[in-house]
């Protein structure tokens, strides 16, 4: 199992961060879309270190196009001389249309159309392929050699997509090189629904599961005391109770019975009753969501339940000492 950890936003110690990690054995590195731009510390982390993968997770893309993260995916592969991995997502239609201003209709269908149209513009400037793509939400027949990259030794990146619900995740199955799974998912729900829809979508491109990778950044609750451990498990329901609060999420507790949690914490969140919503997630809920315990037994844990599913995660263990994550990556990624 590949394991990736993330960098953080300021450039000037993105480098270090980078070459740390690196030499800790991670297999990627990580940097999300929230406050800052994801690309910027990744060219930072490329022209730092040698081999691990650098990737996106995720890039917001329905509040670009396709030529625009065409663009940008070709620089970041060319400049990590093919390490480089577009890990992509759709956020939800509030983003989208309220803080990005941007058109939002049928997701997956959508997402389906910008990756492909994507992997057109990439035909064409890595294999001159004519650009001749016409859909339903994009159009893309417009190329000229002055805007045409000509540092093509590396080829396209790889595409990743983030996916929680089943027609989501069948688009990835389907067009993507891999899935990112939601922290918030339950092992329940990767077998019941996510593995499902990932061979849908296979059984449509003539792929197998081998051509593909999955990516599942579980929650691990985890400490060198008991103090810290139970930190750690108020810290982690808060957040499952925040991911719980979003209505499309509502399956993924259903897979575990407790469906009918969603409306109220929904409707504490309007309330901004944050700190309470934790309270709601009872210590069963709590072990169908995160891998719990010392760090000695969290990469054996992980790979009991997940190692014949996931191929690469991104637990978050940051907290504990070097020396035990170094523990746990050793372990995670022997063979």
């Amino acid at each position: 199992m590949k394991v990736d950890g993330g960098v953080g936003w300021e450039l000037h110690t993105v480098g270090a961060q980078a070459q740390e990690l690196e030499e800790m054995g991670y297999s990627g590195i990580l940097s999300a879309e929230t406050s800052h731009d994801p690309f910027l510390p990744l060219l930072v982390a490329a022209q730092n270190t040698e081999h691990v993968d650098l990737m996106t997770s995720i890039a917001v893309a329905f509040s670009r196009s396709p030529m625009t993260l065409a663009n940008i995916g070709h620089d970041l592969n060319a400049a990590s001389r093919g390490r480089f991995v577009l890990g992509i997502g759709s956020q939800i239609r509030a983003h989208i249309t309220k803080r990005f201003s941007m058109p939002w209709s049928n997701p997956a269908a959508r997402m389906r159309e910008f990756i492909l149209a994507m992997r057109a513009i990439w035909a064409n400037w890595h294999e001159g392929a004519p650009l001749e793509f016409t859909g339903k939400f994009y159009t893309h027949t417009l190329m000229t050699p002055f805007f045409a990259p000509t540092d093509n030794d590396y080829g396209a990146p790889r595409v990743f997509l983030a996916a929680v619900g089943p027609l989501m995740t069948e688009v990835a199955g389907e067009v993507a090189d891999g899935v990112i799974c939601h922290a918030f998912t339950t092992e329940k729900y990767l077998r019941e629904t996510t593995l499902p829809a990932l061979m849908r979508g296979f059984d449509k491109a003539g792929k197998s599961r081998e051509d593909f990778e999955i990516s599942y950044p579980v929650f691990v609750v985890t400490g060198q005391t008991e103090e810290e451990l139970a930190t750690a498990k108020v810290a982690t329901c808060r957040q499952i109770a925040f991911y719980g609060s979003t209505p499309a999420y509502k399956p993924v507790l259903d897979s575990i019975g407790v469906g009918e949690l969603q409306a109220e914490l929904n409707a504490m969140s309007k309330q901004g009753r944050w700190v309470e919503m934790g309270n709601l997630i009872t210590e069963d809920m709590l072990e169908a969501f995160a891998v719990i315990g010392e760090p000695s037994t969290i990469a054996g844990q992980i790979k009991n339940r997940y190692g014949d599913i996931v191929d690469r995660t991104s637990a978050a263990y940051a907290h504990i000492p070097k020396e035990d994550r170094m523990n746990i990556i050793t372990e995670l990624t022997a063979a």
